[in-house]
């Protein structure tokens, strides 16, 4: 066995010996500086972080993770320069394409959340195929943030929550967390234990601001293209290491 070998199962051998978050999500930032630092253009960034989509996706199932959430397109990526932003959608509709049998192989169930009015016609389809196939899948359930910006999600859910009022259908006072949490576009999977975020960045950048009200956070140097399994095998490894307290106090 090769010393990268035993490496990595040293490290799955840790990440199984305690508790394992049950939802990763995950900013994969950093493939625009990747593709910089290789005088290559941005777009080549972009496809070689889908090499790392798969690799974490594997490292998750390995892992035990039940769910894992990828920050992949934010609503704030449409103003990036035209080209780039065609680049990305072409890039989407070939990874859905290409990697739908592996999924469904695997057992990997795919769902999609965001404003899919704005993407393509062509690519809302190609989401609509992936979630589909992948809809049995039990192994794992990757849930793909495309189009997505959190403060829209948020003032949605007021608009939503509004016009019931106004209909007589709900009280003003009858609002509470609970309620408010129903109406997310994450409401049919439990809110985010772990956050990492890659490229050294330490903000949030308008992802699931409700949902990530008391997720521990691993922020990591490592571009996006570079992460692998075994970076996510440590973060999973801190993520034992932590107390975590939901705004409680230590007793």
């Amino acid at each position: 066995m090769s010393g990268n070998k035993r490496g990595m199962t040293a490290a799955l051998e840790a990440v199984r010996q305690g508790e394992v978050p049950t939802h990763v999500a995950v900013i994969m930032d950093g493939n625009g500086r990747w593709a910089r630092q290789r005088g290559l253009p941005r777009w080549e960034g972009h496809r070689a972080g889908m090499t790392a989509v798969r690799e974490i996706i594997e490292g998750a199932v390995e892992a035990g993770v039940a769910h894992l959430t990828l920050y992949a397109f934010s609503d704030e990526n449409w103003f990036r320069p035209s080209m780039e932003v065609e680049a990305l959608m072409t890039l989407l509709q070939e990874y859905v394409r290409s990697q739908r049998e592996a999924l469904v192989r695997h057992g990997i169930r795919v769902t999609v959340f965001g404003d899919r009015l704005r993407l393509p016609e062509e690519a809302r389809q190609a989401i609509a195929e992936l979630e589909a196939s992948t809809e049995g899948g039990a192994a794992l359930e990757v849930h793909l943030a495309i189009s997505y910006g959190s403060r829209a999600e948020l003032a949605g859910v007021a608009r939503t929550l509004a016009q019931r009022c106004l209909e007589g259908e709900l009280a003003p006072e009858e609002i509470d967390a609970e309620r408010f949490g129903a109406e997310l576009l994450t409401r049919d999977w439990p809110d985010p234990d772990l956050l990492i975020r890659t490229s050294g960045e330490q903000r949030i950048s308008n992802f699931l601001l409700w949902q990530l009200a008391y997720a521990e956070l691993f922020v990591t140097d490592v571009l996006w293209p570079d992460f692998t399994r075994e970076h996510l095998f440590a973060a999973l490894v801190d993520y034992r290491r932590r107390e975590r307290r939901f705004g409680l106090v230590k007793t």
